[in-house]
């Protein structure tokens, strides 16, 4: 399913105070985002507890129950789960990953809040959650039926969001002040190939790793367990930020000319870190037009183009990246910046093409 309208944990409990509590509501979103976790933590807010049923793992006498005869007739008996006396949040997580005959059997619970015989107590909710199609996870489609019995919400990631609940929930100071600097990195779409990718759940487990190994964490351990929770990219980044905060050496630092960049081979995810915190700062000081360039601006233009040329002497490619286009193939850094670096600098250029 497409978002036509997106939005972020932040707006969730207050759509679904107004949604849930009347409708059945489906929250989509990538994996790893943090829609279970909102789900929990709505209910928890209500004082209903979250009975949690895994699309995935269920078959449709799951939910209807298994008959039993009684007075001669048989009467379906719903699971222990489901049937409660009090009122209870029920979140149907994967619920576009469920067989077809799964999802058929939610149809009169998500609708009528009924299960045979059964009836949900008054209060109750029902919420669902998936990934999309887009996503490369595991998602079948959902009948028209059962799309037009919900109403969907569509969840982003928010760097801003998330930033505030990690301040206070011990997420490592590491990842923290990373993110911070770095809030592009918190997501990026899921790989077609099997590898690690960053979403809010990635770099919760990188903090969990980070508490657990304490400071005598050694360098080539950091790599290993980034590199397993992270985007490679991602990964390489913090490994450069966490020998920075280690070493005390930064972008600010080679700005100034107070020191050069890092060029020995095993400095080299130091090197693509700073490169990429470079970038940010041109992104950020240098202005749209070279006509509006305060002094500071133009020296800050005259001051890079120097340190490109010192980045290309150690690894073109770094160096490239630092001007290099979006994924979308938009330009990043203003054009007029671009023609003169271009001019001054022909071999990154060439590396483009």
């Amino acid at each position: 399913m497409q978002a036509a309208v997106t939005v972020t944990p932040a707006r969730i409990p207050e759509l679904l105070l107004g949604l849930a509590t009347v409708r059945p509501v489906f929250i989509w979103g990538a994996p790893g985002i943090g829609k279970s976790s909102l789900v929990r933590e709505f209910a928890e807010s209500l004082g209903l507890e979250c009975v949690s049923l895994l699309g995935t793992q269920l078959a449709p006498e799951d939910l209807i129950g298994v008959p039993q005869i009684r007075d001669g007739r048989s009467v379906f008996c719903p699971p222990e789960a489901i049937a409660r006396d009090e009122p209870y949040c029920l979140f149907l997580d994967e619920l576009n990953a469920a067989t077809p005959d799964v999802q058929k059997a939610f149809y009169s619970l998500i609708l009528e809040r009924r299960i045979g015989n059964y009836e949900l107590p008054a209060g109750s909710i029902v919420i669902g959650a998936g990934n999309r199609a887009t996503d490369n996870a595991l998602a079948r489609p959902i009948a028209s039926a059962l799309v037009n019995r919900l109403a969907h919400v569509h969840l982003e990631a928010s760097p801003k969001d998330w930033l505030v609940w990690a301040g206070a929930n011990g997420i490592h100071p590491w990842v923290l002040d990373h993110l911070i600097d770095r809030p592009d990195h918190l997501w990026s779409r899921p790989p077609k190939t099997e590898e690690p990718f960053s979403t809010p759940r990635s770099w919760h487990m990188l903090s969990d790793a980070l508490h657990s190994f304490g400071p005598t964490l050694d360098e080539p351990t950091l790599k290993v367990i980034a590199h397993g929770t992270l985007t490679p990219a991602h990964a390489v980044a913090f490994c450069g930020y966490v020998k920075i905060v280690r070493s005390r050496f930064g972008i600010e630092a080679i700005m100034k000319g107070e020191a050069r960049w890092p060029n020995r081979l095993e400095d080299r995810d130091l090197l693509y870190y700073l490169a990429e915190s470079f970038r940010g700062r041109l992104v950020k000081e240098l202005p749209a037009s070279k006509e509006h360039a305060s002094a500071s601006g133009r020296q800050t233009a005259h001051r890079a183009k120097s340190l490109l040329v010192q980045l290309a002497e150690i690894s073109v490619e770094v160096a490239q990246s630092v001007i290099a286009s979006d994924e979308d193939g938009n330009p990043v850094l203003p054009a007029w910046f671009l023609v003169e670096a271009a001019r001054d600098m022909p071999r990154l250029v060439e590396a483009r093409r």
